[in-house]
């Protein structure tokens, strides 16, 4: 073990505690917030109207479109659809709105300040 390794000590209890009190956290947590919620509302909507209309629309879900597939089998796979682009989405947030952000508080906490 090197020398710098023995060193480094965790952040105590008192480090936490001006982080999570910070400006930089507080808009970090704003900035997740704002994406999360929304997101999770909209896919929550989305699914439980598929859910809803699966169970009480079976004329209109098992409409075929092309062969034998139909309407709720579309629906369907476009849940995994939604699911793979809000995951890219976040992804795209995250790198552009948190990222950033977290990288300064945690170079603020390795005491870092390059």
């Amino acid at each position: 073990m090197s020398t710098t390794e023995s060193e480094a000590r965790p952040p105590g209890a008192q480090s936490w505690a001006e982080v999570h009190a910070s400006e930089d956290f507080q808009r970090l947590r704003s900035r997740l917030r704002r994406f999360v919620f929304p997101m999770t509302a909209l896919f929550l909507v989305w699914y439980l109207t598929y859910v809803v209309v699966a169970d009480y629309a079976h004329d209109f879900m098992a409409t075929k479109v092309v062969g034998n597939l139909n309407i709720g089998l579309i629906f369907g796979l476009l849940q995994f659809v939604s699911t793979f682009a809000i995951t890219a989405l976040y992804i795209r947030y995250a790198n552009r709105k948190l990222d950033p952000i977290a990288d300064r508080i945690r170079k603020n906490m390795e005491g870092d300040e390059s």
